[in-house]
């Protein structure tokens, strides 16, 4: 198979690092375009972008012309790291002409046309390209991946969702510093503190999951029916977001249950044997003190979500915690593993295998 041409856009920031790091040697994507603003457009990507990873650039990138974000780009496939604010009108652009856009964005998530994906949770919300497309008049599309937060979250509850059925959720985050961005935070307000808001990001995480979690529906998506409320915190943890969860189910389950769903569920990425796919969806943690961001955020490539501290809950009926790379599996990675399941299924030009 010839690699499949694709671009990044907003290449220069965090997240379009974390794009560059996975996409410069992936055995079915090949990387053509880096797309930034224009105080980066001209210049190589090597002196372009303030490189902010500990593993090196690649050297592959270093000498690429970083271009100007336009429609225009040499590529099937772009990935969006741009911000929230800016992402949607270039998007569309794209979209309209002819690009797969598979984004990182807020922009475009709630759209009741636009799938909100998660591989292994809801891989047939890609039906709702069809509809998107006729609606909007694109020869290409949009895609979107999660909150990072949301993304941890729904990846916990979906096993327990199939096995027994969810009423409500309450969930607590602590989230990393580089979910702000770069810089981010800055150090003499995050050292020695925690800040308990996080503009946004409580509103998504009570709204994006019971999309991902509901049910195609013809051309929309039938949202899950369970409530969920959520405390989002700022925390000095450099990668890794944990969350502590509480859940009332639709049928009784025991904690034995509970572990063998976590245990047992085996998503279609891992049937696929995708690239950019754990081994794990679930890692479920036997220890007292685990999930830990130095320890588990790097799980599976930092694709793997670690669960632990199952217990009875007093309000509602059992607690746990969970760990979720922000970055990877909740930025960049999980935009790469989306591509790679429309891959597959035939969306692009070439298909693996073929």
């Amino acid at each position: 198979m010839d690699k499949i041409k694709v671009g990044i856009i907003g290449a220069t920031g965090a997240v379009g690092q974390r794009f560059v790091q996975l996409l410069a040697d992936h055995p079915w994507f090949v990387l053509t375009e880096l797309a930034a603003s224009d105080r980066s457009a001209g210049k190589p990507y090597g002196e372009a972008a303030n490189w902010l990873l500990p593993e090196p650039m690649p050297e592959s990138v270093r000498s690429t012309t970083v271009r100007e974000i336009a429609p225009n780009l040499d590529c099937e496939i772009v990935f969006s790291a741009l911000p929230g604010d800016v992402a949607g009108p270039v998007e569309e652009a794209m979209a309209a002409a002819g690009s797969v856009v598979c984004s990182n964005a807020s922009s475009f998530r709630m759209a009741p046309d636009v799938p909100l994906l998660i591989p292994e949770v809801n891989p047939e919300h890609l039906g709702l390209l069809a509809t998107q497309r006729q609606r909007r008049g694109w020869r290409g599309c949009i895609v979107t991946n999660p909150n990072c937060t949301a993304t941890g979250l729904v990846a916990a509850l979906k096993p327990l969702q199939d096995a027994f059925g969810l009423r409500r959720v309450f969930v607590v985050s602590m989230q990393a510093i580089s979910g702000a961005g770069y810089p981010g935070v800055a150090s003499l307000d995050i050292v020695d503190n925690v800040i308990p808001y996080i503009g946004g990001e409580e509103s998504k995480m009570e709204t994006e999951p019971r999309k991902m979690l509901g049910r195609l529906d013809g051309d929309h998506i039938a949202e899950a029916d369970f409530r969920i409320s959520a405390h989002c915190n700022r925390v000095a943890v450099r990668e890794g977001h944990t969350e502590c969860v509480s859940v009332e189910f639709g049928r009784k389950a025991t904690a034995e249950e509970i572990k063998l769903a976590w245990q047992g569920y085996r998503g279609l990425p891992q049937r696929l044997g995708l690239p950019t796919a754990p081994e794990k969806f679930i890692d479920a943690r036997p220890e007292q003190n685990r999930p830990q961001p130095l320890r588990d955020r790097d799980a599976g490539r930092g694709m793997t979500t670690t669960v632990g501290r199952l217990r009875p809950c007093p309000l509602l009926e059992w607690k746990f915690v969970l760990l979720s790379h922000n970055t990877l599996r909740g930025a960049a990675g999980g935009s790469v593993l989306n591509a790679e399941l429309m891959a597959v299924q035939g969306y692009f030009s070439q298909r693996p295998g073929s």
